[in-house]
């Protein structure tokens, strides 16, 4: 918990305190609070600070600790988040899936995985493979589409380039 009390900016501690507070009034198993301090610090070292080994290390223990498949879901969202800041997308895209398997209503995950298969799909075209670009691309497309049915209004440059690309049926 030191992480989220050292912290500088208003905005943190406001979300500290309130998250201090919650956890006090609301009926919750010690576990449940532990793996909740886990996840905040994770969210306050990664977000805030950009110290993702220690975000990592905040997380793991909250998903050592957490029982609830959708708390679960948003830790593995986390956990994606910091592989794909690092470049090492192979294992975002593991855990933004292990992250649906427990809550298909992550719109943005799937939005994320959309934007790394397109990412791949660009690699492919500056290597010369349009083939494989394409397939990268369909499966970007298929990504954008579940998170904009979750979200309709949202990712409006997902569905402008599905319309432009004619993949938006």
């Amino acid at each position: 918990m030191p992480r989220s009390r050292i912290n500088g900016n208003f905005i943190d501690k406001t979300f500290s305190i309130v998250a201090n507070i919650l956890l006090r009034i609301i009926p919750t198993t010690s576990g449940e609070k532990e793996a909740f301090s886990y996840y905040r610090d994770g969210v306050m070292s990664a977000q805030s600070e950009g110290n993702y080994a220690e975000a990592l290390k905040n997380y793991y223990e909250a998903m050592r600790l957490e029982i609830d498949p959708y708390d679960r879901s948003y830790i593995l969202y986390n956990i994606g988040l910091i592989h794909t800041s690092n470049g090492e997308h192979t294992k975002a895209l593991e855990y933004y899936f292990r992250a649906l398997e427990r809550n298909p209503f992550l719109p943005q995950a799937f939005n994320n995985m959309a934007v790394i298969c397109h990412y791949r799909g660009e690699q492919a075209i500056r290597q010369g493979d349009s083939e494989i670009a394409e397939a990268w691309f369909d499966q970007a497309a298929e990504y954008w589409k579940q998170a904009i049915a979750l979200t309709p209004g949202n990712y409006i440059e997902a569905h402008n380039w599905l319309k432009i690309t004619r993949r938006f049926e």
